[in-house]
């Protein structure tokens, strides 16, 4: 990352949060070659990276009025459901309140009556069951050395499903070894009717996962997707061609 301007560094107890940017890009980093964000400054609602592109495929599938995002970073996700409708109300929940204040300084985060930050952390949040429910829960918790394995826990599971409404969705950010643990399939497939997946080229595992069995042809996702492309103001195709019912 030699290449990059260091905009900011810092460091709490969960580790380093560094700030980085060329004149095309803007990064949150938590170490040494990592990247939690990528920002393109031009357009900031097109995410740069192919996980938060599959992430947005269950767009084709449910229009949200109301979203949780669990890992905030530096706020792609938020960006691109704002674009895509701006009367959206999102709530993220993030562990670190570093990264909060370093999404809203430096990251361009459209605040407002609609986006409801909040510091803590998201298996607390979860489990206090006392919010309102949800058409779409993304879940995109990472530390500096991967995926949070209570992102794949059957409690946290358990309560994510439960804050869902009944149509709704849970989507989760994996990596490609994720593939094959059978027992988050098991997991996910006693709460939730309907379960796709999707390899990213980058190497993450994108699950998502609906209350209701949903039976849609592959020739109508494809035009669904061609219409949700022009939306979202990237393409979807890549995405879309690895996309598939996950079965055991």
């Amino acid at each position: 990352m030699s290449d990059y301007t260091t905009l900011y560094t810092g460091e709490d107890d969960h580790g380093p949060l560094l700030v980085m940017e060329d004149k095309e890009v803007r990064l949150l980093s938590f170490g040494d070659n990592d990247e939690q964000s990528k920002l393109l400054k031009s357009a900031l609602h097109v995410p740069m990276h192919t996980y938060l592109q599959a992430m947005l495929l269950v767009l084709l599938f449910i229009k949200p009025k109301r979203v949780i995002v669990l890992g905030l970073g530096g706020g792609g996700l938020i960006h691109a459901l704002r674009n895509f409708d701006r009367g959206i109300n999102i709530t993220a929940v993030e562990l670190r309140e570093a990264v909060i204040e370093v999404a809203k300084r430096y990251f361009w985060l459209p605040l407002g009556k609609k986006l409801n930050l909040i510091h803590q952390d998201a298996n607390e949040f979860l489990s206090e069951a006392n919010h309102k429910k949800a058409d779409v829960i993304f879940a995109d918790i990472y530390h500096g050395d991967g995926v949070d394995e209570q992102q794949l826990s059957e409690t946290f599971i358990a309560n994510a499903a439960a804050l869902l409404k009944s149509e709704g969705y849970l989507v989760l950010n994996c990596w490609k070894e994720h593939s094959r643990n059978t027992a988050l399939l098991a997991q996910l497939e006693q709460h939730f009717g309907d379960v796709r997946a999707c390899l990213t080229g980058g190497g993450n595992w994108v699950v998502l996962a609906g209350k209701q069995a949903r039976q849609i042809s592959a020739s109508a996702l494809k035009a669904e997707a061609q219409q949700l492309s022009q939306q979202l103001d990237f393409p979807l195709s890549r995405s879309l061609t690895r996309f598939e019912p996950w079965e055991s």
